[in-house]
């Protein structure tokens, strides 16, 4: 018996001892449409006005902003009453065009634009947008809009848009902004393999302006620069989270950089670490919890079946800003056989933004088919499961690529300080449920 094969029983085992709390008890194997789990309630389920392609979620004057990741729109929902989520109202930016991550602050809004990658490539399965460059991968024609627009959302059941920062490329990814002067975004700009940092200037809300960039060596083609990423490896920004004097950018199979942004017409780089390899990569959001000096580092799972191996979340020891240790992993879900269920591993985390639920110790992630995870990392160098909810398989695929798993997809979470959290799922809607712990 090989490692790996050793670490396929260990699982096993895993699941059979866990099973009765993981899988429906009605002696057929399948989750029911509440999902199950321990130390979660499930309140209510939404198909999002019939678009359940979902991907970021925002809440904002007891309305829910939703991102999606096929639909080439925005969809807000009455949230009032978490039993009952109702959609008012439908925003596009028009055909082609993405508009799937967002932030909120002030009554503001904040939209990446970009184009529809799923549209415009042409592979037909999940690691296919992973494994080449976005520059390579849009094949397509047709026309979309790139760029970063701002809404005004002080009338919660209206968007108006109030101004429109082109960038010139294949748009934007996701951005990082809970008010303030500044957006750290993550875009891709023509002549660069994939997205970038732009840091804009939001001082006057109506006339946004990039002020400053940066990227990985390697990236901008357009410059004579050659990547030295090998075969099937992505280097770009996924995005970056800030705190304090500090920005912590995630540059999925390039690594975690840390950068200095006091001055954000020169953000300054502090340290670049990359795990990847011997770790898969895939490196998605970088958390940092700057009272304790740590950084949790999701790397997003980015193949079925565990092809790829198995994809961790890191917590990393930044006390030394140039000198970033990872010194633990969450623990890895083992209540079932996920890998045999689509794509198993993490996605993302609750990112602490102001007004939701802000916590140094009680980490909120979401891992694909085996949904949402809760851990204690009080002790940070033994973190500890204590809540889960497995969502139910959905009973369509929106994606439309033709090989791609028929499986639950857990992509974000929203927690609010009251324990109700929003998650969605890019296939499967979203659903309301509540922290019990």
């Amino acid at each position: 018996m090989n490692r790996r094969e050793w670490l396929w029983g260990l699982a096993g085992l895993g699941a059979a001892a866990c099973a009765p709390n993981a899988i429906d008890t009605r002696g057929d194997g399948a989750v029911p449409p509440e999902g199950v789990g321990r130390g979660i309630r499930h309140v209510s389920y939404s198909d999002v006005g019939g678009n359940p392609d979902c991907v970021q979620v925002m809440f904002n004057r007891g309305h829910l902003y939703v991102g999606h990741m096929f639909a080439d729109g925005l969809t807000i929902l009455d949230a009032d009453d978490p039993r009952a989520l109702r959609p008012v109202g439908f925003f596009t930016a028009g055909g082609n065009t993405r508009t799937h991550h967002l932030q909120v602050a002030d009554d503001l809004l904040l939209l990446a634009n970009g184009a529809n990658i799923v549209a415009m490539q042409s592979y037909d399965d999940l690691r296919g947008y992973f494994e080449n460059t976005l520059a390579d991968s849009v094949t397509g024609d047709g026309a979309f809009r790139s760029g970063l627009s701002i809404h005004d959302i002080s009338r919660p059941d209206e968007m108006r848009e109030i101004a429109f920062l082109e960038m010139p490329g294949l748009g934007v990814n996701r951005l990082w902004w809970t008010g303030g002067r500044h957006a750290y975004v993550a875009a891709h700009f023509d002549g660069f393999t994939d997205t970038i940092l732009a840091i804009v200037d939001l001082n006057d809300i109506t006339r946004p302006e990039i002020v400053s960039y940066w990227w990985l060596p390697g990236m901008n083609r357009a410059a004579g620069e050659t990547s030295a990423a090998a075969e099937g490896r992505r280097v770009a920004l996924h995005h970056m989270i800030t705190a304090g004097d500090y920005g912590y950018a995630a540059w999925r199979d390039g690594g975690l950089t840390i950068h200095d942004i006091r001055d954000p017409a020169a953000p300054r780089l502090v340290s670049h670490i990359n795990w990847s390899p011997p770790f898969p990569g895939g490196t998605h959001t970088a958390l940092p919890l700057p009272e304790r000096d740590l950084v949790v580092v999701a790397d997003e799972a980015n193949a079925e079946r565990c092809e790829k191996g198995i994809f961790h979340t890191f917590v990393v020891d930044v006390r030394i800003p140039d000198n970033p240790v990872p010194i633990s992993t969450l623990p890895t879900p083992s209540d079932r056989d996920y890998c045999g269920l689509g794509t198993f591993g993490p996605h993302n985390l609750h990112e602490n933004r102001p007004g939701s639920l802000v916590s140094d110790e009680t980490i909120f992630a979401t891992y694909n088919n085996a949904g949402v995870r809760v851990y204690d990392i009080r002790d940070a160098f033994a973190p500890r499961q204590l809540a889960y909810w497995t969502p139910p398989i959905p009973e369509r695929m929106v994606d439309p690529r033709p090989n791609v798993a028929h499986a639950a997809k857990t992509c974000d979470v929203l927690v609010r300080p009251d324990g109700l959290m929003y998650v969605t799922d890019w296939n499967g809607g979203l659903h309301v449920l509540e922290y019990e712990g």
